[in-house]
């Protein structure tokens, strides 16, 4: 094991964890499958989170400052979204810098090694200030332009950012990443089954990015039953209306958002998963449970589709909508077996949990001490001064 460690974490500052049950909120469940794991290793953790916040575990500590939450369902998270009167005085963003202030004083006084944010706006900000201080970012989406113009205005050397997959990286390859970490799956959570009924599967949002229109044409032009399991989320009503809710029947079913602990019996059962997705998503979390249970995933070739799925053998990676119905008629080529094998070897949480535990160790180590940063800082910006101060000599 590596030197135990103080570490700080903190997803939103107005969100309890875990995440309310009625909402689906990856970054939460994933921070505490992390923080659980540093403290069975003997890292001592504290989960910085509002009122209501309940995380047990081996050397876990809860700060909640005694700060009430702003959402504790989804409809609050949904009003808040929602409430342009907040949104234009920043009110989420001031309560997550009410305990990002906090986290960074007392790392300052030595009571942590290192800070960990799910969401690097939340503190960047603040840790430009506070050069002495490790900071680690996972970054969960993809980096847009705006995104990455905000890394670059308030780098310094301190701040070191987290990919989930390398495509992540595309768009922003200088940033100053530390590791690459997969997401990890609770495989006792995800049974294996080695047999299938003859339906195929779309789970997650419901919204144009994640592919469920192209999802219903793949199963009616490969004439198969399609279960669609996830919430609509905020913005995407119309869609549903549009697209999603003429084509409900028979054949193609819309069964509502689901708790986690009743997706595996869905996953099991299904022929494939389908991931139409049009974007290029970070990651796939449904993609490593449905293989955990067995089932092969059928993907558009985006994202970090290629880094998760083994083309051939644990599904299909494909080009297009056509080559996805193609690939549906190809299912019976793949062994279950292998996708199961194939998340158990690498999209664990102890295996993610091993990639952020060195990520935490070699940041921690490579941090210079806050009187080198200063100094440096100071003999680079008063050399320039006296540049610029000293007359000019004459040619001899």
């Amino acid at each position: 094991m590596n030197k135990s460690m103080k570490i700080a974490i903190m997803v939103h500052g107005y969100i309890p964890m875990p995440r309310p049950s009625d909402m689906i909120y990856a970054p939460i469940d994933l921070a505490i499958q992390i923080a659980k794991g540093l403290g069975e290793r003997g890292h001592q953790v504290t989960l910085f989170s509002p009122l209501g916040t309940e995380v047990h575990g081996q050397n876990i500590t809860v700060e909640t400052m005694n700060l009430r939450p702003l959402a504790r369902n989804q409809t609050e998270f949904t009003k808040l979204l929602e409430n342009t009167e907040f949104l234009s005085h920043d009110v989420h963003g001031l309560w997550d810098r009410y305990m990002v202030n906090e986290m960074f004083m007392r790392a300052q006084a030595g009571e942590y090694d290192v800070l960990f944010f799910h969401h690097p706006e939340s503190a960047l900000s603040t840790a430009a200030k506070y050069l002495g201080v490790p900071v680690v970012y996972t970054l969960h989406d993809p980096i847009y332009q705006w995104y990455r113009e905000l890394f670059e205005l308030y780098q310094t050397p301190n701040q070191h950012y987290i990919s989930i997959s390398n495509n992540q990286r595309r768009d922003a390859p200088d940033l100053p990443y530390t590791a690459t970490v997969y997401n990890g799956t609770d495989v006792s959570l995800f049974n294996f089954s080695d047999t299938h009924d003859d339906y195929l599967l779309y789970a997650g949002r419901i919204a144009p990015e994640k592919g469920v229109k192209e999802a219903i044409q793949v199963a009616k032009e490969s004439h198969h039953r399609l279960l669609i399991i996830g919430p609509i989320n905020h913005g995407s009503k119309d869609y549903f209306d549009q697209y999603i809710k003429p084509h409900l029947d028979d054949q193609i079913l819309y069964l509502g958002r689901m708790d986690q602990d009743q997706l595996p019996k869905y996953y099991q059962k299904a022929k494939a998963v389908l991931t139409p997705i049009q974007w290029e998503e970070p990651f796939g979390l449904t993609t490593i449970e449905a293989m955990a249970c067995g089932t092969p995933v059928i993907s558009l070739h985006r994202g970090a589709a290629p880094e998760i799925i083994v083309d051939g053998k644990t599904g299909f990676v494909v080009q297009s909508i056509g080559e996805m119905i193609a690939a549906v008629g190809k299912i019976g080529t793949i062994k279950r077996s292998d996708c199961r094998d194939h998340v158990a070897r690498k999209f664990t949480v102890d295996q993610m949990v091993d990639g952020y535990e060195q990520a935490f160790s070699a940041v921690i180590a490579a941090q210079k001490p806050i009187a080198v940063v200063k100094t440096k800082k100071f003999i680079r910006k008063n050399i320039t001064r006296v540049k610029n101060v000293l007359p000019k000599l004459p040619k001899s």
